[in-house]
């Protein structure tokens, strides 16, 4: 017996909208289904990662997921999301970031697979490159109605003033754009339904009805959507301070990515526990019944943190961001400081106060460089109190001596100096 997909996404608070129909259907073949991306950027953010593990969950069912990047689409711009336009990609760019998001994506989906249901990627600039506007015109146009079109609620947004600009004809023609490949996946891949996020249901519904007129009303395809995520508070799921949390360590590293998923609300990490791992049901039952009883000790926001952070990382990563993590408020070691990569050190320290000083000032006592280069302490006088108390450290090794020369010796990364008072306040000295 084939594993209930849609039951799968139901209790994991996955589904938002399905037609009638689809259940069935998964329940009596193994169905061909795709989602689509868009390749504007060389990484995925986590925005993203709901859909994947759509598409993760299905092939674990049993089915063949499809995942397709908006090359073509991708080039114009969609009514249902933002409401700028997006830019125009060249081509090499685009392989490029078709590449990248591949190889995030293989974390999640099996493309070696030698079963029938292995993963695969498609591009919709590959069938639209060569298709011409009076053929597309011909072809898919007729099909749909403009009165149709009008009645979506993205479109009806765009055109009753919600956004400043209106909206242009190219991307009024996007889910003829986006209905067209549901149409040609249909036909070459044998794809009987489309995943997507809620926001996208307008256009994968006109994919459906362009597929129906098109080909008879015996054709039956079919549409699957997931919630929007956001956070307790109705944020923005995935945004913060310092913009989208990236699945790429060199945009996001690893340290950042796993403290992101530390520190999500009770009510968002009992949410997102379900919909961004594959933990099943009874050991996420358990431990959320074990955060319950002490949610101080932060249980579910631990297991979604390491969780999240292995499939997207690795366990090296992992261990890495657990360490790095322990350094703020652990007994760590200037040793487990020089393992850090620059980046992840700077993260790890990014709220920290911090003094610039010049090279040429290094070799003078710390008592000198802590008072007068950068004014860690108000005093001489305080800084020796503290010292004596054994309540000062340079890069976690305790100062036993004011006069103790800092040299160049003492540099992490050849440009950082950790000045620490007490257990919790940290000064980062930058030399220049």
């Amino acid at each position: 017996m084939r594993k209930n997909f849609v039951e799968e996404l139901r209790w994991r608070g996955m589904l938002a909208q399905i037609m009638p129909g689809t259940e069935e259907l998964l329940q009596k073949e193994m169905v061909t289904a795709y989602l689509g991306t868009d390749p504007t950027a060389d990484s995925l953010h986590i925005g993203h990662l709901c859909g994947i593990m759509m598409l993760r969950h299905l092939q674990r069912c049993g089915h063949k997921p499809i995942i397709l990047v908006g090359g073509a689409t991708g080039m114009i711009g969609d009514p249902s999301g933002k409401s700028q336009e997006r830019n125009l990609l060249n081509d090499e760019t685009l392989r490029h970031n078709q590449e990248c998001i591949k190889a995030q994506v293989a974390k999640f989906l099996d493309f070696e697979s030698k079963e029938e249901n292995a993963a695969e990627m498609v591009n919709n600039y590959d069938w639209m490159k060569n298709f011409t506007f009076l053929d597309f015109a011909r072809e898919v146009g007729k099909h749909i109605t403009v009165n149709y079109m009008m009645a979506k609620e993205s479109v009806q947004q765009r055109l009753n003033g919600t956004a400043r600009d209106g909206l242009s004809f190219t991307e009024f023609t996007y889910q003829l754009l986006q209905g067209y490949d549901f149409l040609y996946l249909y036909q070459h891949k044998g794809v009987k339904l489309q995943l997507g996020g809620n926001d996208q249901w307008g256009n994968m519904t006109t994919g459906t009805e362009l597929i129906r007129r098109t080909l008879g009303n015996e054709v039956e395809t079919f549409a699957l959507t997931c919630p929007l995520i956001t956070k307790s508070d109705g944020k923005k799921f995935g945004k913060t301070e310092s913009g989208n949390i990236w699945l790429d360590p060199k945009r996001t590293t690893p340290y950042k990515f796993y403290q992101f998923w530390l520190n999500v609300s009770d009510e968002d990490a009992e949410r997102y526990i379900k919909i961004f791992t594959s933990l099943d049901k009874e050991t996420i039952d358990a431990l959320t019944e074990e955060h319950k009883q002490d949610p101080g000790r932060r249980v579910l926001q631990r297991r979604l943190a390491e969780e999240v952070t292995v499939l997207v990382h690795s366990k090296e990563d992992l261990d890495t961001a657990i360490e790095a993590s322990s350094i703020l408020f652990g007994k760590a070691t200037k040793e487990a400081l020089e393992k850090l990569d620059e980046q992840t050190f700077l993260d790890v320290f990014e709220g920290v106060e911090h003094y610039e000083i010049d090279k040429d000032q290094l070799g003078q006592a710390a008592i000198e460089l802590f008072t007068t280069a950068a004014p860690v302490f108000p005093s001489k006088g305080e800084m020796r109190k503290m010292v004596q108390g054994g309540g000062v450290s340079l890069n976690k090794e305790k100062l036993a001596d004011p006069q103790r020369p800092v040299t160049a010796d003492d540099l992490i990364d050849g440009k950082y100096l950790l000045a620490q008072k007490g257990k919790k306040n940290y000064y980062l000295l930058i030399v220049k």
